[in-house]
């Protein structure tokens, strides 16, 4: 009886997986890379805050960071899961007018959340630094984990709305 139950939820997981696997590896290489991003800029802005008190050029300069190790980071993340996607199953060369499609997608859904994420950030962020409430890096950190969660939610959206991932 529990072996029938477990096999059952087993067998769920693996379709839910499957279902969703496009989306799932999708945001999998957005967390990464922005862990990356999280502890770069937290690190960055600490070491910032010794050669500049202008709190809004830290908070702007961070950031700045911050999207020069994200971009690149879930660039290669994205192509590495999805290579074999654009691949023309019948000749085996790369199908370009269908990586020049998920590109315009990529790029349609990442502006409008990434516009949300770095105003939300640079607010949250430049506050806290005026605020003198927070370390210089629990200032950025603070602004990320906010930032990022109201991007994680957009871009899944826009995603969708996109149509990147076809359907299964």
């Amino acid at each position: 009886m529990q072996l029938d139950i477990l096999w059952a939820v087993r067998m769920e997981i693996k379709r839910f997986y499957y279902k969703y696997r496009n989306y799932i590896l999708f945001n999998k290489n957005i967390i990464i890379s922005g862990i990356f991003a999280f502890f770069g800029g937290a690190l960055f802005t600490q070491l910032y805050t010794q050669y500049d008190s202008n709190n809004f050029t830290n908070s702007l300069v961070t950031l700045s960071i911050e999207y020069g190790i994200y971009i690149p980071l879930f660039a290669l993340l994205f192509y590495l899961n999805n290579r074999q996607n654009y691949l023309d199953v019948s000749t085996g060369k790369k199908d370009y007018a269908k990586i020049k499609s998920d590109i315009k997608k990529l790029i349609a859904a990442f502006s409008i959340s990434e516009l949300i994420f770095s105003v939300a950030k640079i607010t949250i962020h430049f506050e806290l630094l005026q605020s003198k409430l927070t370390e210089p890096y629990q200032a950025s950190m603070i602004g990320s984990l906010v930032a990022w969660a109201i991007f994680l939610v957009s871009i899944n959206l826009s995603v969708r709305a996109a149509k990147l991932f076809r359907a299964k």
